[in-house]
């Protein structure tokens, strides 16, 4: 299939003929960008061998160099994760977790690996409850030791390193800490991102890490040094991921959430001690006879990727155009329903019976029915996905956690033809504003609980529960051809809109055409059972009124999504990298 760049001319459907005219993407004859146009129109990079795209440009230099070295796709991407650390701080890191999907070409296999962080032993369902019984707001629990899970970061590389890996795991570490000690230079985002916080300022560490001597944020440009996270990461290279979990390092992480001077945390030694990361079967499913494969609960990506897909499939989406009314009304419409399903049913399988059904594909045709032409549905509610049996129904109350955007993500395919899709984070930019004397910072992934454990006295799914990894919308994402070749290698930060980002980039690709830069430059678009959201400053804006005159509630406002994509063209490899974020792409 040729691939095509983001140009001007996009078909037009019949239903234009309504009188409800479709915007094209241009507003007054002229092109509206959220980029400019030399961001936005730069050609995707293409490669024969290997390639790999990450969130930073000293990521992909490091995963670049292991896969030049002939290292596999998992080796690439745990060197770009330590890196990406070190850089990209406000995102991800060594104190947060990750879900990775691994392509093993030689065994054509998938598998899937969850990182996800855990809530301490001790923790309960009335966590994040004030003393009067009602949720504490959400900005109020973030900065403090209760938001810290346990990481899982590091065990997940060890497990994914051990099965795929092909370098040794003490060269995985060799840019991060070349880095770390050397010093590297304050990028843009991270600058804009440090003046914009104000919740540093209550760790000692962090401030004094992120500050000059006159106690302003750094500014681009300025030469930052992280000789304590150098002298982690040689630890791990030397000793492996367990000195993460016990001794001095696990020591450092127990007393920095236990030390919070206002809110401290309940973290113990034995919940380090006894974290795993697992290996689970990866959630797949079919869109236009390509098999689309993602992360399974707990994270809610992989099943609301793929019911949105599944939803959009009965209908003509290549046809409506790419940004277009008509794609912008059913997209955001298949939104609403994949997105009710998953507030009400999706959680930690450990602690809830997560409906298989929520993927059947006879499930989600009877459920694209509800998608109307004339009208939008305004708020969905869960449908009924069959279950296994003999499984009993359970009435959970629908609940959204408050996911943040501040997350990561990479894609990698190595000369042997492995892929790795991987998202990572720390939860909230900066995570719990916790720097450990390890030179990391903690994660607020249990603010991505449901802070109520019942709405109207029914059980909320995401409630809180000891040992129990909180819900995600990560959605790491492997796309196979009708052949069964790996097509797309994908993924996204932006908390819970990550489903509607991975969802656009795919049917950008295999409905418009349209090559991965190109993909990943579109204007946002989608609803999570709210407002239908289009992303300010971009074309979408345009759409606005035509939606409203559908019933659409329209929220206009920021969607920072962060796709990076490789897809196969003929004999090689193209990526493209969101022109929103500061990423890159780098192969040969």
């Amino acid at each position: 299939m040729r691939r095509r760049s983001l140009r001007p001319s996009l078909p037009i459907v019949a239903a234009c003929a309504w009188g409800l005219a479709c915007a094209s993407g241009f507003a007054g004859g002229q092109p509206v960008r959220e980029a400019p146009a030399a961001v936005l129109e730069k050609p995707a990079v293409h490669a024969r061998r290997f390639l790999a795209a990450t969130a930073n440009p000293h990521a992909t230099d490091a995963a670049y160099a292991m896969l030049a070295r002939g290292g596999s796709a998992v080796d690439a991407a745990v060197a770009a994760q330590f890196v990406l650390g070190l850089v990209e701080p406000q995102s991800s890191g060594i104190g947060g977790g990750a879900f990775m999907l691994v392509h093993d070409a030689r065994r054509s296999r998938l598998r899937a690996y969850d990182g996800r962080e855990t809530a301490p032993a001790s923790a309960t369902p009335g966590r994040f409850l004030g003393p009067d019984g009602t949720p504490t707001a959400f900005r109020d629990a973030v900065a403090t030791g209760l938001a810290v899970g346990v990481p899982g970061t590091m065990r997940v590389l060890e497990l994914a390193h051990a099965r795929h890996g092909k370098l040794p795991w003490a060269e995985l570490f060799a840019p991060a800490i070349a880095l770390a000690r050397d010093g590297f230079r304050v990028s843009p985002r991270l600058a804009a991102l440090l003046a914009a916080d104000r919740q540093l300022a209550g760790d000692p560490r962090a401030f004094a890490y992120f500050h000059d001597a006159a106690g302003r944020p750094l500014a681009a440009g300025t030469l930052l040094r992280n000789p304590a996270y150098a002298a982690t990461l040689a630890t791990l290279a030397r000793d492996g991921a367990g000195a993460f979990y016990r001794g001095a390092i696990a020591d450092d992480i127990v007393a920095t959430v236990r030390g919070h001077p206002s809110h401290p945390g309940d973290l113990a030694h034995a919940d380090l001690a006894g974290y795993r990361a697992l290996e689970r079967e990866p959630v797949c499913g079919t869109y236009r006879r390509h098999r689309v494969c993602g992360m399974p609960p707990p994270s809610s990506g992989g099943t609301t990727v793929l019911a949105i897909l599944g939803l959009l499939e009965p209908y003509d989406v290549a046809s409506m155009g790419a940004s277009s009314f008509w794609s912008a009304h059913f997209v955001s419409e298949a939104g609403r329903l994949a997105y009710a399903d998953r507030n009400a049913y999706v959680a930690d399988p450990a602690f809830v019976d997560v409906p298989p059904g929520l993927v059947d594909p006879a499930y989600l045709r009877g459920r694209s029915r509800l998608i109307r032409a004339t009208a939008s549905i305004g708020l969905a509610s869960p449908g009924e996905p069959p279950l296994r049996e003999p499984e009993r129904r359970v009435a959970y109350a629908p609940a959204d956690g408050e996911e943040m955007p501040s997350t990561s993500h990479l894609s990698i395919v190595d000369a042997d033809g492995n892929a790795v899709s991987m998202t990572t984070s720390i939860e909230d930019m900066f995570g719990a504003r916790l720097m450990t004397a390890g030179g990391f910072l903690l994660n607020n992934q249990l603010t991505d609980f449901a802070f109520a454990p019942a709405v109207d006295g029914r059980p909320v799914a995401n409630r809180v529960e000891p040992g129990k990894r909180p819900r995600s919308s990560m959605a790491p994402t492997i796309v196979y051809d009708r052949t069964g070749r790996v097509r797309l290698v994908t993924g996204s930060p932006g908390g819970s809109s990550i489903i509607n980002h991975v969802a656009k980039a795919i049917v950008a690709s295999i409905d418009w055409g349209l090559d991965p830069q190109a993909a990943a430059a579109l204007p946002n678009v989608g609803s999570r059972n709210g407002p239908t959201e289009l992303e300010q400053d971009t074309a979408a804006v345009s759409l606005a009124p035509k939606l409203r005159a559908l019933g659409h509630e329209v929220s206009v406002r920021a969607l920072t999504s962060g796709l990076h994509t490789i897809e196969r063209v003929g004999r090689g490899w193209a990526g493209g990298a969101d022109p929103r974020r500061e990423g890159s792409v780098r192969g040969d």
